[in-house]
């Protein structure tokens, strides 16, 4: 125990100086943070929202809508199965129980229940009286249908903010249906709930031509149209507030692979420039090959945002949208086409702001508890031990801070206000280790033994009670990291960081310092 090789001094001596200098970014401003030399670490903690400030908000996931779409989807493949194996029918629509129909010959039925059967394994098919045909969907594939809906959810979220620049933000599930998104350091929630709330489904569409907007409006649509309402910036110009659309959908956005705010070269009004992958830009250049004069509508989220006249074909994948956008407007749009449209609309159900000035308190207050707490630990360990074992704790005790907030640092992890209770918690936590050790070594030296073999005992009988008891506390860190959720995570990492920073400095460090007292002081009793 006192003969420590070099190789070990040495890797203890780097990786304080390591720790301690990636600590060093944290504390200063960030023009002194620029001027820094390159090579330098400039990695940062991060503070949380209860810490910075910042936006609260759950969200609610309409996973109802998606399986409406998909019953509406299915409504056109039975048709046209129907159809094609000539079965004659009535009623077919969306119902309570999902898709149904009227086989007029009721037997045909069973031979039209087994064709909708082969259209998809996820439904199941029955049959009722006078040739009715009900398809539903099955409750496993409807979980996994709601499960996947939620997962696809959180990524689109998560990409838009990342594309806002916020950092460190908090996305994870709660619940079924539930989303919970924490943004520290936001300074516009207001343009963010814009952001999340809208859905941004783009698709292409044909105006149809067969009817009037007028006699649409009256309740004569004709089939296979939709009656869609114009976008806000579409009615100052005089355009019809309404639009008679094809409900076939021509191109999808969903092969959309960038979009970028740019200006119109001959108006030098805000448009949106998009660009098409391999698929999606065949189909829009055959669609507008074949439809070369007609006009085209631009549909997001059910509006029609601009409908345009193919003047010629479309053959290199790429297009803008115009509209009346503001600057903003076409910043916030190309943003939402990058990121992807949601599978199915969010509703803010609750939201939280925390100003910057109740996280400023917070630090204050965090701050003071720290200080106290680590002064007392340090009268304390002066006072139980002495002078010279005292101060050596307590230097470890400093240290491991400054270990904690390096390795913090280099994870670039959050801070909240529970980490910061964890930190001072390990500021209790870390003389343990010392205490275990230095009353073994002041009994064996009670029993006579000289200094090194004392030094050498304690350290020796006391590490399996040390292990033991850090390696029960980290457990029960690490069940509250995984199992817990936003500001427990943080003192769950905090703490975890301090167990295992406390066992490296009250075992290393501190032990290499009292040997290399013991080496210089050669003493005949050890003052403990």
């Amino acid at each position: 125990m006192v003969n420590i090789p070099r190789w070990k001094v040495i890797v203890i001596l780097a990786t304080l100086i390591i720790c301690c200098l990636a600590a060093v970014p944290s504390f200063l401003a960030p023009k002194t943070l620029e001027a820094l030399p390159q090579w330098l670490p400039k990695n940062t903690f991060v503070l949380g929202l209860d810490l910075q400030g910042g936006s609260h908000l759950l969200l609610e996931v309409d996973s109802a809508t998606v399986v409406r779409e998909r019953m509406e989807a299915l409504v056109d493949t039975v048709r046209a199965e129907l159809r094609k194996e000539r079965v004659q029918y009535e009623r077919l629509g969306v119902s309570a129980d999902g898709v149904s129909f009227v086989v007029r010959n009721p037997a045909e039925a069973d031979n039209a229940r087994e064709l909708v059967r082969k259209l998809d394994s996820d439904m199941a098919v029955t049959t009722g009286e006078g040739g009715r045909v009900i398809l539903t969907i099955k409750p496993e594939a409807l979980r996994k249908r709601k499960s996947a809906t939620i997962d696809q959810s959180i990524e689109i979220v998560r990409r838009r903010i990342d594309e806002t620049g916020v950092r460190e933000p908090t996305i994870q599930r709660q619940g079924e249906d539930r989303i919970v998104v924490q943004l520290p350091g936001l300074d516009d929630p207001e343009r963010m709930k814009q952001l999340l709330g809208r859905t941004a489904k783009m698709t292409f569409h044909l105006l149809d031509e067969r009817a009037s907007v007028e006699d649409s409006l009256a309740g004569r649509v004709p089939p296979g149209a939709q009656l869609l309402p114009g976008a806000e910036t579409d009615r100052p110009g005089g355009r019809p507030s309404h639009y008679l659309i094809q409900k076939r959908v021509m191109v999808s956005g969903d092969t959309l692979i960038d979009s970028q705010p740019t200006f119109d070269q001959r108006t030098g009004e805000p448009v949106v420039s998009f660009r098409f992958d391999s698929q999606g830009a065949k189909r829009f250049g055959d669609t507008t090959s074949k439809n070369v004069g007609k006009p085209f509508a631009i549909v997001l989220d059910g509006k029609v945002i601009s409908a345009p006249v193919i003047r010629e074909p479309i053959l290199g994948g790429s297009g803008q949208i115009s509209g009346g956008f503001t600057v903003q407007g076409a910043r916030d749009l190309a943003l939402l086409l990058r990121a992807g449209a949601l599978p199915a609309p969010l509703t803010i159900l609750e939201e939280r702001s925390v100003g910057p000035g109740l996280g400023a308190d917070s630090i204050a207050a965090g701050r003071f508890a720290a200080v106290i707490g680590t002064v007392l630990v340090i009268v304390f360990m002066v006072a139980g031990y002495g002078a010279l074992f005292g101060m050596i704790s307590n230097i470890a005790l400093l240290l491991n801070l400054a270990l904690i907030l390096g390795m913090m640092s280099i994870l670039q992890a959050t801070l909240t206000l529970p980490g910061i209770a964890g930190i001072v918690l390990t500021m209790g936590m870390a003389v343990d280790a010392n205490v275990l050790i230095y009353e073994r070594m002041r009994e064996e030296s009670r029993l006579g033994r000289p200094p090194i073999s004392a030094m050498d005992a304690g350290y020796a009988r006391a590490m399996t009670t040390i292990v033991d008891s850090n390696l029960t506390t980290l457990i029960a860190a690490g069940v509250l990291y995984f199992l817990g959720s936003g500001p427990i995570r943080g003192f769950a990492v905090t703490l975890s960081l301090g167990i295992i920073t406390s066992m490296f400095t009250a075992i290393s460090v501190a032990r290499l310092m009292t040997v290399g007292w013991l080496r210089l002081a050669r003493p005949k009793l050890l003052p403990i």
